[in-house]
């Protein structure tokens, strides 16, 4: 059996570890945005597939038996592929995907909006030291509402869009602690956080600094999985999923 997981999530990472020492064969499938991942055991690939009809081409060759899709709950184009390929080629699907932060505490009192592009412009209403955790490629929707800001931009590697003068990039990877996250806040006067229902544990304390210091939090919103696919909420569940396909 060959198991496609399309990875770049702790969530993917902790299955292949599962997976491989289950004995099942697993490709990990990496976007390669990312200039030093942090690599699963196993067999990996870096790069896209070139689309729906290049992945069931991938899976054909490989003789692929079943996929899960462990990508980052933002990365809607890959899953919507993942959903189309798979179910043209009559490949099992499954969708590992972490849950998000709607039911965390204090999450009634922050700003939920559909995009990011309304949440720069909303966070130029609350603050003037955005503190901006939404990774490096939507940057480029939230530079010109925050042009005027003295943003802190948190990304793992270098932004692709050229940010303001004004603006700090800061150049970091997590997990994250409470009080490193305290810390920068309070280094840097952060009055307003930016960020995405990435969902998790490992990026969660700056929730809970922001939350202690009173700090308003805009979070965009998830788009809606794909409807029809199975999916569950952590590894040990897609492991089982896997191992009942294998014996």
């Amino acid at each position: 059996m060959t198991v496609l997981l399309l990875g770049g999530t702790g969530e993917a990472r902790e299955l292949a570890a599962l997976l491989d020492e289950a004995g099942v064969r697993v490709v990990s499938s990496l976007a390669g945005r990312v200039e030093r991942p942090r690599l699963p055991v196993g067999e990996v690939r870096s790069g896209g597939f070139g689309g729906v009809d290049g992945l069931r081409s991938w899976l054909a060759e490989h003789r692929a038996t079943a996929v899960v899709d462990a990508t980052h709950p933002f990365a809607e184009g890959i899953s919507a592929n993942a959903a189309a390929a798979c179910a043209a080629s009559g490949v099992p699907l499954l969708r590992l995907a972490r849950p998000g932060w709607g039911d965390a505490p204090g999450a009634e009192d922050w700003h939920w909006v559909d995009d990011h592009a309304t949440a720069a412009a909303l966070a130029a209403s609350l603050g003037r030291r955005p503190l901006l955790t939404v990774g490096r490629q939507p940057l480029a929707e939230l530079v010109g509402p925050l042009a005027g800001h003295r943003a802190v931009a948190r990304v793992v590697d270098p932004p692709e869009v050229e940010v303001p003068a004004s603006w700090l990039v800061l150049l970091d990877r997590g997990p994250y602690h409470l009080a490193g996250e305290l810390e920068l806040f309070g280094e840097h006067g952060v009055d307003v956080l930016v960020t995405k229902d990435s969902g998790g544990r490992h990026t969660w304390p700056k929730m809970e600094a922001a939350g202690q210091l009173g700090v308003p939090v805009v979070v965009v919103r998830r788009q809606p999985e794909v409807p029809g696919v199975a999916t569950v909420p952590d590894a040990a569940a897609a492991a089982e999923w896997v191992l009942r396909r294998t014996s």
